[in-house]
C-alpha cells in the first residue's frame, strides 16, 4: 500500500462547494422528487423566509417523513443527481496529486445528502473535511437537519457563513503546519460562495461557475471596489477548465 503524504506537507488547499458546483443541481430541490407527486404543497412552500432556508428545509423533511417517504427513497434521488460537467475528471486529476492538494468541502446542503452522493461516485475519501449542516435519520426514519453555526455576517444565511469557516480553517491549519499554504483555491457557484472568496489573497484563485451568482458578484466587486478583491479569478464551465489551470499552477515553483 502506498504511503500517504504527510498532511502538513501539501502545498495547496482547495475548497469545494457542493450544490451546483460538484453536483449539477441543488440537492434540496432534488429531494422533493421523493415526495408524493414529486412536489410540495403550497402552504409549505409559503413558509419560506429569506435567510432562513435551513429552517424551511427542516419543515420540508418533517413533511416528507409524515408522508411516509423512506430513507432509501431520499438517498436514491440524491445519489442520482448528475455531477457538474467535468467534475469527475477534476476529481481524477486531484487523485493523481495527493502530495499537492488538501481538499475540503464547504456546503449549505447537509451531511446525509453529501456523503450519500460522494460515496456513490467513490469520491468521499478525497475530502479531509466536510463542513456542512448536520443531518441524520432518527429512529422513526425522519431526516433531522440542524444549522451549522450562528454568525454575525450580514451577507449570509443565518445558519452558515462560509467566510467564517474558511478563515478559521486556514488559521488552524497554518498553526498546525507551522506555515500557510502556498496557494488557496475556492470553487463555487452561489452568492454564499462570494463571501469566502473575499478573504483570498493575491496568490490564490477563485473559481466561480461562469455566469452564476458568485461570478456575477465578483465581477461587480471588481468593478466597484477593484482593490478589495485580491485573488485571481478563473470562471469555469467544466471541471476540465479547472484541471488545466491547476496543472499550470502545480508546475510553477
Amino acid at each position: 500500500m502506498a504511503a500517504h503524504p504527510a498532511p502538513n506537507s501539501k502545498r495547496f488547499l482547495i475548497f469545494f462547494d457542493f450544490d451546483e458546483t460538484i453536483v449539477d443541481e441543488s440537492s434540496d430541490d432534488v429531494v422533493v422528487q421523493a415526495a408524493p407527486g414529486q412536489k410540495l404543497p403550497n402552504w409549505l412552500k409559503d413558509t419560506y423566509q429569506p435567510g432562513r432556508y435551513n429552517e424551511y428545509m427542516q419543515r420540508v423533511l418533517a413533511y416528507m417523513a409524515e408522508q411516509g417517504v423512506s430513507e432509501a427513497a431520499i438517498r436514491s434521488v440524491i445519489e442520482k443527481i448528475p455531477a457538474s460537467p467535468g467534475i469527475i475528471a477534476l476529481f481524477q486529476y486531484l487523485r493523481t496529486r495527493p502530495q499537492d492538494f488538501e481538499i475540503v468541502l464547504v456546503s449549505d446542503a447537509n451531511m446525509v445528502f453529501i456523503e450519500s452522493w460522494l460515496r456513490r461516485v467513490g469520491a468521499h475519501q478525497l475530502f479531509v473535511k466536510i463542513f456542512t449542516n448536520p443531518a441524520s435519520f432518527d429512529g422513526k426514519g425522519q431526516l433531522r437537519l440542524g444549522p451549522f453555526h450562528s454568525h454575525g455576517c450580514p451577507r449570509c444565511p443565518e445558519n452558515m457563513c462560509k467566510q467564517v469557516i474558511v478563515r478559521d480553517y486556514l488559521a488552524r491549519r497554518a498553526q498546525e503546519r507551522g506555515r500557510p499554504y502556498q496557494r488557496v483555491f475556492y470553487m463555487g457557484d452561489g452568492a454564499n460562495d462570494f463571501c469566502p472568496s473575499l478573504i483570498l489573497g493575491p496568490r490564490d484563485t477563485a473559481f466561480p461557475r461562469r455566469d452564476y451568482p458568485m461570478h456575477k458578484l465578483i465581477v461587480e466587486q471588481q468593478r466597484s471596489q477593484p482593490e478589495s478583491f485580491r485573488a485571481a479569478v478563473f470562471p469555469w464551465v467544466s471541471g476540465e477548465d479547472v484541471v488545466a489551470r491547476l496543472r499550470s499552477l502545480v508546475e510553477e515553483r
